[in-house]
């Protein structure tokens, strides 16, 4: 039995495991939403979390330990100066794990890991506020 054991090996070598989630983590930042296995996004999940918690404290010292996972500099300019601050009154949960289904070549199940505020117009907020405004023709 596997008790107190914490994580997912994910098939991989250590150095792989970190440089997978190191390169998701950077595309998370880049995109602010990324489409990957559901295990992959429940391990990603809490570094994200833990990202964006630095971002918010933004201080020098939390800038360097997110230099350890994020190493490119306009990645982590843009998690503390535009993502972080849309956390500013929110105390956790900066990301979501939407399901999608298996995928079609080896049945695995899919997801989008993507931040519950995203930047960009096409959010799901913006969609539900926008689906009651339909004009009647005529």
């Amino acid at each position: 039995m596997r008790h107190q054991v914490k994580g997912r090996k994910l098939g991989r070598t250590p150095a792989h495991r970190k440089a997978l989630f190191r390169n998701q983590l950077s595309s998370l930042v880049k995109e602010e939403r990324i489409r990957t296995t559901l295990e992959k996004a429940k391990e990603l999940r809490p570094l994200a979390e833990k990202a964006v918690t630095q971002g918010k404290r933004d201080t020098l010292h939390a800038r360097r330990q997110v230099n350890r996972w994020i190493s490119d500099r306009e990645l982590v300019k843009k998690l503390f100066d535009e993502i972080a601050p849309r956390f500013h009154e929110r105390p956790g949960g900066y990301t979501r794990i939407i399901k999608l289904g298996p995928r079609k070549g080896d049945g695995a199940e899919m997801a989008f890991l993507e931040f519950v505020v995203r930047g960009d117009a096409d959010s799901s907020t913006d969609k539900k506020s926008k689906k009651g405004t339909k004009k009647a023709k005529g």
